[in-house]
């Protein structure tokens, strides 16, 4: 279960800039349940600045700009190009040694993707890779599959039990596919909760609209079982429809409130290693209304520092 504290719960939708960083864990996950389905999470490519990164390696890095249309939480992909096993670098933020600071840095929880399938060495979803990863401060461990990679639900399973057991019970571990991967295999209920079976407190549903075959009925009924099995439910939009037109994204979105995620995903296709900011945007004032977007928006952009410092 995401919550087995009788202590309140602060909404995700409550933090500010501080809140946020230090949260993660199972702590996260209480966080995101306790919105009502108001979380905004981002995946961007972690070597990415889209914005004139510069020969120096300065500029504005990915994270940073979804942070500032409304992301609550960021997710990094392909974190081989920019995690050598103990530190990254990040054009336009430079290199950390801790996930901690740079999620302190741009005032939002860093989670990372790890994946069960053909992959780099160092994205694999083993014990050792993913508690370096949380030793470091990643606010969670999203195990799901990138396109090709022939990730299935019984490997993301496989590789949950593993982690769950290596890591402890504090861990925030979200687990499942946004699209194929290249393992077709039906999206179900049931194997969906075998995720959670196998220790995840998240599990990951591409929406209806963006995977064939995943109707809204299918996903309602798969969100409340996961649900019922004591998880949180992401809602994903993984297939570059996160780079679509404006009028498609609103109706994702609406229909994700309908079926009951938890929180709501944009994937990393459309500008080089994120998604189009203003989809995000337009997606956020769907689900929570311009009143907590733009008290997000308002929080976003790095650290502030003491001009006599």
């Amino acid at each position: 279960m995401w919550n087995t504290s009788a202590e309140p719960v602060t909404r995700i939708l409550d933090l500010d800039r501080e809140g946020l960083a230090a949260l993660r864990g199972r702590a996260l996950t209480a966080a995101v349940a306790a919105a009502e389905g108001r979380t905004m999470v981002a995946e961007v490519f972690a070597e990415r600045a889209a914005l004139i990164p510069g020969d120096d390696g300065r500029g504005v890095h990915n994270m940073e700009l979804v942070a500032a249309f409304g992301a609550d939480l960021v997710v990094l992909n392909l974190i081989e190009r920019a995690w050598d096993g103990s530190r990254l670098t990040l054009p336009g933020l430079g290199t950390f040694t801790s996930i901690a600071d740079l999620a302190a840095h741009i005032g939002r929880p860093v989670a990372v993707n790890l994946e069960p399938g053909d992959v780099p060495e160092i994205r694999r979803a083993k014990p050792e890779y993913a508690k370096r990863l949380v030793d470091m401060g990643a606010a969670m461990l999203c195990l799901t599959a990138n396109p090709g990679t022939s990730g299935s639900y019984d490997g993301l399973a496989r590789v949950t039990e593993q982690l769950r057991k290596g890591l402890g019970d504090d861990v925030a571990l979200w687990s499942g596919k946004m699209h194929h991967a290249g393992h077709p295999e039906r999206v179900t209920a049931a194997r969906l909760t075998s995720l959670v079976e196998a220790g995840a407190d998240g599990v990951v549903l591409p929406l209806p609209g963006t995977m064939p075959g995943v109707t809204k009925e299918l996903a309602a009924e798969a969100v409340a079982a996961v649900q019922d099995a004591g998880a949180v439910v992401l809602g994903a939009i993984g297939t570059s429809q996160e780079g679509s037109h404006a009028n498609v994204v609103p109706q994702l979105a609406l229909t994700a409130k309908e079926i009951g995620v938890d929180a709501h995903h944009f994937g990393d296709s459309f500008i080089p290693g994120m998604c189009d900011p203003e989809l995000l945007y337009s997606y956020s004032v769907a689900i929570r209304g311009r009143r907590h977007t733009w008290n997000r928006m308002a929080l976003g952009g790095r650290g502030r520092r003491c001009p006599s410092c």
